[in-house]
């Protein structure tokens, strides 16, 4: 073992650029790093031989993580105990530091408080508000989340409120754990 895994959901496509931003820092930095999108990992399996560190990535959709996330965890949670392992989220509504952190954010907290998985490192990161790439539906949802938390409503509203250099500060702090125990 002494590879890093990254499994991640990703909707729109931003959770994988995130992922993909994490895998090419800490690959940058020395570690051995793939990344496995959870429709990959669930219908192909994962040789968890290869891996010291196993981090799952998702966006938070209508207050929730993805059932095929969760549902991973569980039957995994043996291994990903075994590991050097983490959790990171995105959420549109982490655009308010107050909710861009572990304690602050609900949907972390409602997750952390539904499962009996403890991740080592945990992380909160700003999502992104594209409303010219969802569906009507999507964007109607979206939006009315929008007016109760003051946010861009405009339909043709592009925001990428993630903080990159947070996302290569977790990277980094998830390999240096690694590398370090």
């Amino acid at each position: 073992m002494s590879g890093t895994l990254i499994v991640y959901f990703s909707r729109g496509g931003h959770t994988a650029r995130v992922t993909r931003r994490i895998m090419e820092t800490m690959t940058q930095a020395g570690s051995d790093c793939e990344m496995m999108d959870i429709v990959e990992a669930q219908q192909e399996g994962i040789d968890w031989d290869k891996y010291d560190t196993v981090v799952i990535g998702c966006p938070v959709l209508y207050g929730d993580f993805d059932k095929r996330i969760k549902a991973f965890i569980a039957e995994h949670q043996d291994k990903l105990d075994a590991r050097h392992n983490g959790f990171f989220c995105l959420s549109v509504v982490a655009r308010n530091p107050a909710k861009a952190t572990v304690e602050g954010n609900r949907y972390m907290q409602k997750f952390m408080a539904e499962q009996p998985w403890r991740p080592q490192h945990l992380k909160v990161f700003a999502g992104k508000v594209d409303y010219p790439s969802w569906g009507f539906f999507d964007s109607l949802s979206i939006k009315l989340i929008m007016v109760m938390t003051k946010g861009p409503t405009a339909s043709d509203t592009v925001i990428d409120y993630t903080d990159w250099n947070e996302v290569e500060a977790f990277a980094l702090q998830l390999h240096e754990a690694r590398t370090d125990g």
